[in-house]
């Protein structure tokens, strides 16, 4: 049940903001927007960043190959989400389709492309560095 509640609780602000048409609800996106991107930046001035932390949760010690991808990764996630919550925060001001579709659609597919290409190009220099470390040893 605890893991359902995030769904139930977005659900519950949609259907809130569908019917009541609460204006301040408008303001919700851009809170979770920003308080996404602060965990992201927050992070680069620790000793090792939240996309290092899972990385090594995953891969387990990683070499400097990989934790320097990892905390320029981490600063590219920092600035498209800084972008993503002033979009998010510029639809507040819109009408309420526009904010309903960059909010509801648009971001979201937004993060998936994001996420997508940048998993491709982690693959790709990945294995790059992996064949490179095997030719030096």
């Amino acid at each position: 049940m605890k893991k359902a509640l995030p769904i139930l609780f977005t659900f519950f602000v949609i259907a809130l903001f569908y019917f009541t048409k609460i204006t301040a609800l408008k303001f919700y996106p851009p809170v979770v927007n920003f308080s996404v991107f602060l965990l992201f930046f927050l992070s680069t001035f620790s000793k090792e960043t939240i996309i290092q932390k899972f990385a090594k949760a995953v891969e387990g010690e990683l070499d400097e190959f990989k934790l320097k991808y990892t905390r320029n990764l981490t600063y590219l996630w920092s600035i498209f989400l800084f972008c993503n919550f002033l979009a998010s925060v510029a639809t507040i001001f819109m009408s309420e389709k526009v904010w309903m579709l960059y909010n509801g659609c648009i971001s979201y597919l937004l993060v998936g492309t994001f996420f997508g290409v940048e998993y491709i190009v982690r693959i790709i220099c990945f294995k790059n560095s992996t064949k490179k470390n095997t030719l030096e040893t």
